[in-house]
């Protein structure tokens, strides 16, 4: 029975109906199935599918948006029980996009991937500068600092963040992204990882912490 309502869960969180998924949801835990499998089979199962089919370009922006605004909404729902039955994110991710630059779409899109695959976000908006990236890194203790950049004239502060953190002395991998930004480009800068879009974004964070 739990399998069948997990099933649900994940289908109706593919489909993005909201309402469908808080209810289902609600039963789940009302039906005492473990908070850990919810999030696991239900939830990141079915973003995962979602991250996967955005890659292969099977669903667009607005799908992912609806599908990672239904994720939310059964988060909710969960947060209070996932800390009590002490359920383990698989890692911490500082999110931003750099000094200059106000875009945050890509960045967004971004942290709603992360999410649905398990991380927890801090999520420090947009025009973010170094020092901002380097507190979130002292306070939060991530494995990974993500920055995002859309304008070729803000490119520059990516560097500049990197330095600062190593100046700091603190050992936090980066991955950065944005369409202006090339491979060659995060490797000059001294960054570890490079995504080229959000959908890859999750497996690069995923090898890095892995790593």
């Amino acid at each position: 029975m739990s399998a069948e309502l997990l099933g649900q869960i994940k289908e109706a969180l593919m489909k993005g109906k909201v309402n469908d998924v808080k209810a289902l949801t609600e039963k789940a835990v009302a039906e005492k199935i473990p908070v850990g499998e919810i999030l696991e089979k239900a939830l990141i199962g079915g973003m995962a599918i979602i991250g996967e089919k955005f890659k292969n370009n099977q669903v667009y922006v607005p799908e992912v948006l609806i599908a990672a605004r239904a994720m939310n909404m059964a988060m909710s729902i969960l947060k209070p029980l996932l800390k009590a039955s002490d359920v383990k994110t698989k890692g911490i991710v500082c999110i931003g996009t750099v000094k200059g630059d106000l875009h945050d779409i890509v960045k967004n899109l971004v942290r709603m991937m992360l999410e649905g695959a398990g991380y927890e976000v801090i999520d420090l908006g947009v025009n973010v500068d170094s020092q901002k990236f380097v507190d979130c890194v002292k306070d939060k203790k991530p494995q990974v600092v993500a920055m995002s950049a859309l304008l070729t004239t803000t490119m520059g502060s990516m560097k500049s963040t990197i330095e600062a953190l190593k100046g700091a002395g603190l050992k936090v991998k980066v991955v950065v992204g944005g369409a202006p930004l090339t491979e060659s480009f995060a490797k000059e800068i001294g960054a570890d990882g490079y995504a080229p879009d959000a959908a890859s974004a999750v497996d690069v964070v995923g090898g890095l912490v892995a790593a």
